[in-house]
């Protein structure tokens, strides 16, 4: 039997709705669940009034895994910051770096501000450009050798930048070996490339001010997407991680940008660091968004986690109990230990599966959930024979069990690629994902 025209229409609309983008607070499908599972410790809410209390600039760090909501949330602060008179500019440096290559502290900060230069809406964009050259790339240019021809930067005959500004982001994003040349050259004058970048950030919050009349109006950087950086392979994931590890912990007096309030994200393998992180950071605080916590420590359910997982697919998909029973809905959630992002990746395989018409009715016979649970799990696997015994510790105690600090690499990799999740109680603790329980049992001697 076939489903209907009608109801593969509200499957696809369904399907559509799971899918992973950042939400604004006002969004129909925006579930406030770190203020309900946090009552009086919403981060968001923290982190706000530290910026609004904060006198000349700060800094803040925000983690989390992949999918735990931190673009979307970075909005919800967006929105707060707003309404209590700060000006708000919130850059995506996914636009601006190149997130497979190892970082430096000198690409990082021309990232930052190619980045702030394009997106401020607030100033006239010549005068940021023409602040951008005169603090940035000119600077640039003198140690690349870089030409201007007709508005654009050429690096010799043949390689064009781009418009001149854009040239520097987009280069940085798209090309490699510009970005190894412009980090080579410029590695032996950190320190000037430092203080032009702060005098840059200086320059446009003194204008923003001048430009409002408030001479002090708090003006606040919102750097989002600095935690997806990664790389395949042992070798160039090691050096990235390594680089990430430098730039935070190596340059912290860098990062911080003189009359701006910054937030950057952050990898969540850089938590286990966090005591070091925040003091080297001028006192900055760190704030991480967890998985929702659906079982406990000990294992079992935990019956305000599921119904958040509930809450939340409600708003995705009011007709979703056409699809799921409620206990298959909790068995989802249960299986993607509350991550939200294999959360609906799971129901979006599943949804499609309804859409073939398996069994031909709905909800879904409990077949088509261990086939799309499978085919999850084969995203996971295999593991190596090393992995799977410091998994097996992080089940046991819930700790990282980060032994040296040469092995955060590893660790890294657990945490990029969700095998391990991160969830809290007061404290963090860890578990590794469920959908590899089993597979760990079986790897037990």
């Amino acid at each position: 039997m076939s489903l209907t025209p009608e109801t593969r229409t509200r499957l696809m609309k369904f399907f559509q709705n799971l899918e992973d983008k950042a939400l604004e607070p006002t969004d129909a499908f925006y579930v406030p669940f770190q203020q309900q599972m946090h009552p009086g410790a919403d981060p968001i809410e923290e982190m706000a009034t530290r910026i609004v209390w904060s006198q000349s600039s700060s800094v803040h760090l925000l983690s989390g895994q992949r999918g735990s909501g931190k673009s979307t949330e970075l909005r919800r602060l967006r929105k707060n910051l707003l309404a209590e008179g700060c000006h708000v500019v919130l850059l995506d440096m996914r636009d601006y770096m190149n997130m497979t290559k190892p970082v430096e502290i000198t690409d990082f900060l021309v990232s930052i501000m190619a980045a702030l230069t394009d997106t401020l809406d607030a100033l006239d964009k010549s005068l940021l450009q023409d602040l951008f050259k005169k603090r940035i790339l000119d600077f640039i240019a003198q140690r690349m050798e870089l030409k201007e021809v007709k508005g654009e930067l050429a690096l010799g005959p043949l390689k064009l930048l781009g418009p001149l500004k854009l040239g520097i982001g987009a280069s940085l994003k798209e090309d490699p070996s510009f970005k190894g040349k412009l980090q080579q050259a410029l590695r032996g004058h950190m320190a000037q490339v430092v203080k032009h970048a702060h005098d840059f950030a200086a320059d446009v919050v003194g204008e923003i001010r001048k430009r409002t009349g408030e001479e002090e109006r708090k003006v606040v950087l919102l750097v989002d997407s600095v935690e997806q950086l990664r790389a395949e392979g042992s070798e160039e994931a090691n050096a990235l991680y390594k680089s990430v590890e430098e730039l935070f912990f190596g340059h912290a007096d860098a990062l911080q940008l003189p009359l701006l309030h910054v937030v950057y994200t952050i990898p969540p393998y850089l938590v286990p660091l966090v005591p070091g992180l925040g003091r080297v950071l001028g006192g900055g605080t760190v704030f991480s968004l967890a998985s929702i916590k659906v079982r406990g420590r000990d294992g079992d359910k935990l019956p305000q986690g599921l119904s958040f997982m509930e809450m939340i697919m409600e708003k995705r998909g009011p007709n979703w109990q056409e699809v799921f029973t409620q206990e298959q809905l909790q068995r989802m959630a249960l299986s993607t230990g509350g991550d939200l992002r294999d959360f609906f990746r799971l129901a979006q395989s599943c949804i499609v599966k309804a859409a073939m018409g398996a069994q031909g009715k709905l909800p879904l016979q409990d077949m088509t959930i261990d086939d799309a649970e499978n085919h999850l799990r084969r995203d996971m696997l295999p593991l190596a024979e090393a992995d799977k015994e410091w998994l097996k510790r992080i089940n046991q105690t819930k700790q990282t069990g980060l032994k040296e600090i040469q092995h955060l690499p590893q660790l890294a990799r657990f945490l990029d690629t969700h095998l391990v999740l991160n969830y809290r109680n007061g404290d963090d603790w860890y578990d590794v994902h469920p959908l590899l329980w089993d597979e760990l049992k079986r790897g037990a001697a």
